[in-house]
């Protein structure tokens, strides 16, 4: 698919993240391909995934495109999505449609530049890039070291953010009036409501993870609300 035509099918859409860690009770590339096609069936235009494995099931189950990445922790960098060429070249052997990779300002493993892999995968391929960002001078940045288009991934989760309120739509919106590259809304986006400010605030497409996908932590919110509940009813007896 030719790089407007895949920018044009996401414009307005839902993308869903089917990601599932090694200790969480729904990982593998069997069970993230069935969440995937759930996901297309409810509507999703694009899934981003995680790993080979992965990725591979999930385009054979949906023929939906599929933004990939790696997760691979490296010492001394707290960059982890997609952080070296290592993993490039592992994306760009799955054949996947977008590679999503860290585009904040921490040093990354090899002493590797954004605008370096950038290259690298503009050299190798015709796959779209899109950069995880955490702030909007990450964000401005990152589309003039040549991504496709940006993400507000990673707001919160850089140590200069972790003051930021989440979902992060006045990030969104910021970015969405400056870029020159299409801004993705993602990170800790829960209801169908923030999903849908995020659009109209100017982000060409929505990515939902965790509200869909992940059932522990969908269940642990309703199980925590229900007890902080019932500790209130169970005080307001006892005064009585």
């Amino acid at each position: 698919m030719e790089k407007q035509d895949l920018l044009d099918k996401m414009k307005g859409q839902l993308i869903v993240s089917c990601q599932a860690l090694p200790d969480e009770p729904l990982h593998g590339p069997d069970i993230m391909a069935r969440m995937a096609v759930a996901a297309k069936m409810g509507g999703a235009a694009a899934i981003r995934a995680n790993g080979v494995e992965d990725i591979i099931a999930i385009k054979i189950a949906t023929s939906l495109p599929v933004i990939g990445l790696i997760k691979q922790d490296y010492e001394n960098s707290a960059v982890y999505i997609t952080p070296t060429k290592k993993e490039l070249d592992a994306l760009m052997n799955a054949q996947v449609d977008i590679i999503a990779l860290d585009a904040t300002k921490q040093p990354r493993p090899n002493g590797e530049g954004l605008e370096e892999l950038v290259r690298y995968i503009r050299e190798r391929s015709s796959i779209l890039i899109m950069g995880d960002v955490s702030n909007f001078e990450e964000g401005i940045a990152a589309g003039w070291a040549g991504v496709d288009m940006i993400s507000t991934t990673l707001s919160s989760y850089t140590p200069y953010t972790k003051d930021r309120l989440i979902p992060d739509l006045p990030l969104i919106e910021e970015l969405a009036k400056a870029s020159k590259v299409p801004v993705i809304a993602e990170g800790n986006i829960k209801t169908p409501e923030e999903a849908a400010e995020a659009l109209r605030i100017g982000a060409h497409a929505v990515v939902v993870g965790t509200a869909i996908t992940r059932p522990q932590i969908i269940t642990k919110q309703f199980y925590d609300a229900l007890r902080q509940t019932a500790e209130q009813i169970k005080i307001k007896k006892q005064i009585k």
